[in-house]
């Protein structure tokens, strides 16, 4: 159906005991969308993923899945694929081996579905597919389970952050084939703490803190929440650039203290946007030459930081008189999906 989103989320919550991973959260991704979920260290990010997975099952809520109504089951559409906390895979076989036995232990049709070797050239792992996994850095392995998750030509990617361990060349490989599957018109949610991958993967950007969503739209806006910020300058003649921005409207020269600047040489104002123009203006204006202006904090950090406060572990629940906590990073166990058959446990991971 045109128009259906492939996740529609609305009040969802999930507890462990007393503690509450998700806490009412809504969400939109539509087809051909790359959706990044962020947020501190035990904001309910993998709870949630697990949920698109169906390697959890919400307490309360409305969850659709490629237009299809998600029930109290560990079970979601045909469709589905990814994996959160690390893929599991067969320590003992090789990256080809791994593939062919998923082919085989989920009975994939050949039609619909992407060869495994061309799955393996997808991520740039052709050079060692005949390596035992055993052997493979963090960064291999993560490439390797994403070539998993890219055999059943998902129509919804959930990845927990594919990014982790990844080498720049890796870095090329993944971002490459994430963005060529959301063209294709694959929905994609990926979690990361990184920054820059938000900014040159996603369009739109869910931060959640404390089981709760604090922010959800494009990142161009997620941007605009940043405010002011610390920017810092080099220049050919630091002491005539710090006359003239302490002169300029809407400016103020933040000390060497404050903004843990580099060099003597650095200087670091805080202001809005235009006041920034204004200062370039007259730098060039003064005879000064610019060399070098970059915020201290990136502006999609610095929302970051802003909307989710310390990132404390345990906040009050506004009028209710719970308290949210964070949830363990085991609470939804590390999993390549889709998940239909498991086999035996292999040395230190599993494959379902």
């Amino acid at each position: 159906m045109e128009g259906t989103p492939a996740v529609r989320i609305r009040g969802i919550t999930k507890s462990f005991g007393e503690v509450v991973a998700l806490d009412g959260v809504d969400l939109d991704v539509a087809t051909g969308e790359v959706h990044g979920l962020v947020g501190p260290n035990g904001a309910g990010k993998t709870t949630l993923l697990g949920l698109l997975l169906g390697l959890a099952v919400a307490d309360s809520g409305r969850l659709e899945i490629l237009g299809t109504p998600v029930g109290r089951t560990l079970e979601v559409p045909d469709g589905v694929a990814g994996f959160v906390d690390g893929p599991g895979l067969y320590p003992s076989l090789t990256a080809r081996q791994n593939l062919s036995a998923l082919v085989s232990l989920r009975r994939y049709e050949a039609e619909g579905t992407v060869d495994v070797d061309d799955a393996l050239a997808q991520v740039g792992l052709t050079d060692v597919a005949d390596d035992r996994v055993r052997g493979f850095s963090l960064g291999m392995r993560q490439r390797l389970g994403l070539a998993a998750a890219l055999l059943t030509r998902p129509r919804l990617l959930v990845l927990d952050e594919p990014a982790n361990g990844l080498d720049p060349a890796g870095k090329n490989h993944v971002h490459r084939v994430i963005t060529g599957l959301a063209a294709e018109g694959t929905a994609v949610v990926l979690s990361s703490h990184r920054m820059d991958d938000l900014a040159a993967l996603c369009s739109e950007v869910t931060i959640l803190a404390v089981g709760r969503v604090v922010f959800s739209g494009p990142v161009s806006k997620l941007a605009a929440e940043s405010g002011e910020l610390d920017y810092r300058l080099l220049t050919s003649d630091p002491a005539a650039a710090h006359r003239v921005a302490a002169e300029t409207p809407g400016l103020h020269v933040v000390s060497g203290r404050d903004s843990g600047q580099r060099r003597d040489a650095d200087l670091v104002v805080r202001g809005p946007m235009p006041a920034l123009d204004d200062l370039v203006v007259r730098l060039v204006g003064a005879g000064v030459a610019l060399r070098e202006l970059a915020p201290v904090v990136p502006p999609l950090e610095a929302a970051f930081l802003a909307l989710t406060g310390s990132g404390t572990d345990i906040e009050a629940s506004a009028g209710t008189g719970t308290t949210t906590r964070s949830v363990p990073a085991q609470t939804v166990p590390a999993q390549t999906v889709p998940a239909q058959t498991a086999p035996a446990q292999t040395d230190e991971e599993n494959v379902r």
